[in-house]
């Protein structure tokens, strides 16, 4: 052999293969080969040094520190019945947002505004014509103008809209 230093010999007792190219444990700091690296199968003696994990409080969202030799959930449940600084009456609420529809006590989780009185109001009162808008004078939005020019063709005869309203809003719409 011309290079009698060169590469390493595995560490593993079943293997001592001479690798060029020898990787290093991080754990246990012996010489081993790509098939022998990971901790598992060299049966790192040194591997509680890199399995660490820190348990999270499910109630504060809190790492709780466990010592070595201790069980994980005996010391979450240490910290919960101690020093948890869960609050229940600060936990954020999801839907908040109240309709203003007179009678209708619904919320939902985001603002729906009306794009003529501004007020805000749930799914099923979010249309112009379902609040009983007042619009303070602003002609009806496009779609809001679609919506009802729908619900009058598809409510039959008996709810037709008159033609001079439908006249005057049209004239309000060439003027905007």
């Amino acid at each position: 052999m011309e290079f009698p230093d060169l590469g390493k010999h595995c560490s593993e007792k079943t293997c001592k293969q001479l690798d060029f190219l020898p990787l290093i444990c991080d754990a246990c700091d012996k010489v081993f080969c790509k098939d022998h690296i990971q901790l598992e199968q060299h049966k790192c003696t040194a591997a509680y040094k890199k399995d660490v994990q820190v348990p999270v409080c499910p109630l504060c969202h809190v790492p709780v520190p466990v010592g070595r030799g201790e069980i994980a959930d005996v010391v979450v449940g240490q910290h919960m019945d101690k020093n948890c600084k869960y609050n229940p009456a600060q936990e954020k609420k999801i839907f908040v947002h109240h309709c203003s529809k007179e009678g209708c006590k619904k919320k939902e989780i985001f603002k729906l505004l009306c794009d003529q009185c501004n007020d805000n109001f749930c799914i099923k009162h979010r249309h112009p014509s379902d609040h009983n808008c007042k619009n303070n004078g602003r002609s009806i939005s496009k779609a809001g103008y679609a919506a009802i020019m729908r619900a009058s063709e598809s409510s039959g005869p008996s709810n037709k809209l008159p033609s001079t309203w439908l006249a005057q809003r049209l004239r309000g719409k060439q003027k905007s």
